[in-house]
């Protein structure tokens, strides 16, 4: 009688990885979403990729092999098989025995995969198991298409007008129909190749906008990786012209048009993945530039275990994004996270039994389930028309993308109070400030007062790289007090710094976490907003009310290793937001 596989639920138990509430709340999120199990787990946050890859080999009694071990497989054996093989697959070969070739997968149900690599080497296939990140990872690194060569690609480039006219009228943008005419041009035209280069090695080191700035004898590229920007090889002076034509032809904008601010959207294959890219051109002094934000769609639904919320400001998010109406915001300065805030919240709510309405400029992920509208000020397409015509389709909830001015607001607030829930987002220092933001727009304060439910302030902060931080036996006592802590704060806790390795390009940092603050509307809160009450007074209230400010959050982070009081500080100098005294920093 055959043996019945353990459930990878039943396995991580038993291994204490999670709970029975765990196990529950991923089955009903695999009802939702119709994800795997491991998935689920992976994006509630409850287990690791490595967890669910070991749980895996032992479900499939596969050998599990640590990529992260030192000399784990012979680096010398990737030439077993074709590169572009490994890289389409995701596969990495570890021996040749007797005419049996073993690789290193991440899918076991991959049926598929195995049966092409069979038909592709003539041979029979061995497995091992492996985390799907850490392989790609592997692969990135050992095959070079990690790190940017611009010098090598531009040595095909000459110094006449051939640099300037390439044939970039084939588009090679690649799709899941890719043809082998593409394929064939992205390897032979150098300006075609470098822009591949650019966008791959800027997707493999995790970056979130790629910056393309001209100057006078030269042109700078940069990466953002985790906020923060990353000077790359310079691109030559005189490949600019066809590099931002040949992103103009990707992202379906005009080519001759030099004068005036474009915009467009890229698709990209990268690694068998779908890659969206928001393209923007601007001309300047020396030359057009351009900023090409990545889109992933993962930050998008990092789920709400992942955003960093502290377990007290959670709970009360949930419990506030639940209520029947009401207006709740998030604020905060650009590239803060608030639309992935945003995009949480409604992943949680989103069920047959609501109807989702949001007004966007631009909508940036789409959200299966949802109804999504396209702000577009040119048409007269504007957030207060698509607001007033959202109303009329009998939504349960709305978002809306920015609360720009009064004419938004004053719908928004109408919406609130007419029995829906509306969730924006405001440009603000801290959450006491929307109140008298909104007022000073013109807002009636009882208005304001009435509909309000709830406002949270964000940061994002560079978290630790987990593979590398340690121990700082001596932090810095300046950088200690300038986050507010005190001698007693510091009895028994231990600070981390970062040192730098391989898995965060040398960092110390890996990925970012918000950090919160959140004022829920209480009776003295509307009493003040109602009397037109300064904003010290509003803050105070809220900090007698339970508000732990954006560094007393901050501070948190710091004591449980997830940040440095240096990362703290940047954000402090950068900002200016995180102001304290005694008082506040009692509450973290």
């Amino acid at each position: 009688m055959a043996r019945t596989r353990r459930k990878i639920g039943e396995i991580l138990k038993r291994w204490g990885v999670i709970n029975d509430q765990q196990i529950e709340e991923a089955l009903a999120t695999i009802k939702k979403t119709g994800q795997r199990t491991g998935e689920a787990l992976i994006e509630l946050g409850y287990a690791k990729e490595t967890d669910i890859a070991k749980a895996l080999a032992s479900q499939f009694d596969m050998e599990y092999i640590d990529l992260d071990q030192p000399d784990a497989i012979n680096k010398e054996n990737i030439s077993l098989l074709p590169a572009d093989v490994v890289k389409k697959y995701l596969v990495l070969p570890l021996e040749q025995v007797n005419g049996r070739l073993k690789v290193l997968i991440h899918d076991p149900m991959d049926l598929e995969t195995l049966d092409n690599l069979r038909f592709r080497m003539n041979c029979e296939i061995d497995t091992a198991l492996g985390a799907r990140t850490k392989i790609k990872e592997y692969i990135d690194h050992l095959l070079g298409d990690a790190k940017l060569d611009i010098d090598q690609t531009v040595r095909a480039l000459t110094l006449d007008a051939h640099a300037h006219s390439i044939d970039i009228q084939t588009p090679v943008t690649e799709t899941p129909n890719e043809t082998k005419k593409d394929a064939y041009d992205a390897q032979q035209a150098p300006i075609i190749r470098l822009v591949h280069q650019i966008i791959t090695s800027a997707i493999n080191s995790r970056t979130s906008d790629i910056h393309i700035e001209p100057f006078f004898d030269r042109v700078r590229l940069r990466y953002r990786i985790d906020g923060v920007c990353h000077e790359r090889n310079r691109i030559p002076k005189r490949t600019h012209p066809a590099v931002i034509a040949r992103l103009k032809i990707m992202a379906g904008v005009k080519v001759e048009e030099k004068r005036i601010p474009q915009d467009g959207r890229i698709k990209v294959k990268i690694h068998n993945e779908i890659v969206d890219i928001r393209f923007a051109v601007c001309p300047s002094h020396h030359g057009e530039g351009c900023v090409m934000r990545i889109l992933r769609r993962e930050s998008a639904q990092v789920g709400l275990a992942n955003l960093g919320l502290q377990d007290d400001t959670r709970q009360a998010f949930e419990r506030i994004i639940r209520r029947p109406n009401g207006i709740f915001l998030v604020t905060g300065p650009t590239g803060s996270g608030k639309t992935t805030t945003l995009y949480t919240a409604l992943d949680v709510l989103n069920q047959p039994n609501r109807k989702i309405i949001t007004a966007e400029d631009p909508v940036e992920y789409n959200l299966a389930g949802i109804n999504q509208c396209q702000i577009n000020e040119h048409i007269g397409l504007s957030f207060a028309r698509v607001l007033r015509a959202m109303l009329r389709q009998a939504p349960n909830i709305i978002l809306v993308g920015e609360i720009r001015d009064k004419e938004v607001a004053d719908v928004a607030i109408q919406a609130a109070l007419t029995g829906h829930l509306v969730f924006s987002t405001l440009h603000t220092n801290d959450a006491p400030s929307a109140i008298t933001r909104l007022i000073e727009m013109g807002v009636k304060p009882f208005l304001v007062a009435s509909s309000i439910q709830a406002v949270m302030a964000q940061r994002l902060t560079r978290i630790l790289c987990p593979h590398c931080k340690v121990p700082d036996p001596t932090p810095n006592p300046r950088l200690l007090r300038l986050c507010g802590f005190r001698e007693r704060d510091l009895q028994g806790k231990t600070i981390y710094k970062p040192v730098g390795c391989d898995q965060c390009s040398s960092t110390g940092y890996f990925g970012r976490k918000g950090v919160y603050e959140l004022m829920q509307m209480n009776t003295e809160l509307r009493e003040l907003s109602f009397k037109r009450a300064p904003i010290n007074q509003i803050r105070a209230a809220a900090a007698a009310s339970g508000m732990r400010n954006l560094l007393g959050d901050a501070k948190l982070k710091i004591l449980d290793g997830l940040t440095t009081p240096e990362e703290v500080a940047r954000i402090t100098q950068v900002e200016g937001t995180f102001e304290f005294n005694d008082e506040e920093t009692s509450h973290g």
